[in-house]
């Protein structure tokens, strides 16, 4: 079996899909990349390569394609726009030269924000008459009025005929929460949609001895630990406050690791008002997260109380479960609801800071043992619900070739 997988966003970025096409390619599975020229998430060009022209280049035994992207920036919507934009032209006018005389039995696309990723997918599925799979990260346009992108009713109108298109022509809709099946089935019409929830890079899995950075905040106290996107999504604000209200806890600190939109913002907080219990030492490399996550005390994911966000379960989740450690949940819905359900720690809901600061009390207060059976009743239902090797045979299932593969009109 030859898949074509299709995705914005691939390694040396940090994204589920290096795995998964890792994987694939162990279990004899030729594989093809078509992605972009990487520059997530400083919105810079990574050393060695450049912004424009093709490059190709190997990546655990699979041919990796690059194609021309325009550079996200930093903290600018219109240069986000047009990355989002030349993606898909250079997916458009490029690939199909490019992939001259390919075949594949399906194309699968990997697709966090933006959905429009698809769009060259679907045109490649039509012309090598394949199968096309999309694994919906995100839902558009709800994101996009959730992060504050577009508030435009008549924008995010056309956004929604957009993603109606591509859901439409799409073979199969995998979703990665149980809470996307219905917003996307009301998209899809006649599309089939099934449940396909994310794991996390082996690393999380295999917890490889590899040098730690020093990190004084980590070494003593109780320490409550947020990692990934520092974003509007994220709500921070409510990080700000439950770490205002506990300040004079001094045992207790706050450990934010990553960057994003909202990264000076919490850096000038922190100054502004004085607060010695939150640190931002900034972004880490992936390899070393496993091992910062362990001597984390308390593992945090947090949400904006926004309907769309309820729905969704951030891959965080995943990785906290996978690394053992007890889990403050400050969100509402289904990353909620498994955090319950596996008995892995605490909720509250979300942007509730009062909520927040009494829940990092209740598991400060808590006998140690009772944190870690929190741990590792998270590990245990990693292993049960989420585990790599059980999701790519599934996936392997669905890619497999059918006989109204690439029968969709565009």
């Amino acid at each position: 079996m030859k898949v074509l997988v299709v995705s914005q966003y691939f390694w040396p970025e940090s994204f589920r899909i290096n795995d998964v096409v890792r994987s694939l390619v162990e279990r004899g599975i030729e594989v093809d990349v078509l992605t972009a020229k990487h520059n997530y998430p400083e919105g810079k060009i990574f050393p060695g390569y450049r912004c424009w022209g093709i490059q190709t280049e190997s990546y655990k035994g699979a041919l990796v394609l690059r194609l021309p992207i325009f550079l996200r920036g930093t903290r600018s919507g219109w240069r986000l726009a047009l990355n989002y934009l030349s993606f898909v032209v250079s997916g458009l006018a490029i690939a199909p030269c490019l992939l001259r005389g390919h075949r594949y039995d399906a194309i699968f696309v990997y697709s966090p924000s933006p959905i429009l990723q698809a769009i060259p997918a679907l045109f490649l599925g039509w012309l090598k008459n394949a199968k096309v799979i999309v694994w919906v990260q995100d839902l558009w346009p709800e994101s996009l009025y959730a992060t504050g992108y577009i508030r435009s009713q008549r924008v995010l109108g056309w956004v929604a005929k957009l993603v109606r298109f591509i859901y439409r022509r799409a073979d199969l809709l995998l979703v990665q929460s149980k809470g996307f099946i219905s917003p996307v089935s009301a998209f899809a019409a006649a599309t089939p949609v099934a449940y396909f929830p994310n794991s996390v890079e082996s690393i999380f899995q295999d917890f490889p001895k590899v040098p730690l950075p020093e990190i004084a905040a980590l070494e003593e106290g109780f320490t409550v630990m947020f990692a990934g996107n520092v974003g509007v999504g994220q709500a921070l604000e409510v990080i700000v406050e439950a770490a205002t209200t506990l300040r004079d806890k001094s045992d207790i600190r706050f450990v934010v690791l990553g960057n994003g939109s909202r990264w000076d913002w919490m850096r000038e907080q922190v100054k502004l008002r004085g607060l010695r219990n939150l640190h931002l030492p900034g972004r880490f490399p992936v390899e070393a997260m496993p091992g910062l996550m362990q001597k984390a005390s308390v593992l945090l994911v947090t949400l904006a109380d926004q309907p769309i966000f309820a729905t969704t379960v951030p891959n965080k989740v995943q990785a906290y479960m996978a690394a053992g450690r007890p889990i403050l949940a400050c969100l509402n819905g289904e990353g909620a609801r498994l955090v319950e359900e596996a008995g892995a720690g605490l909720s509250v809901p979300a942007e509730d800071a009062p909520g927040l600061a009494a829940a990092v009390l209740r598991l400060y207060e808590m006998p140690s043992d009772d944190r870690d059976a929190m741990g590792a009743n998270g590990r245990l239902y990693f292993k049960a619900h989420f585990d790599h090797d059980r999701l790519i045979d599934e996936l392997i299932g669905h890619l497999q070739p059918s006989p109204m593969s690439g029968r969709r009109a565009l």
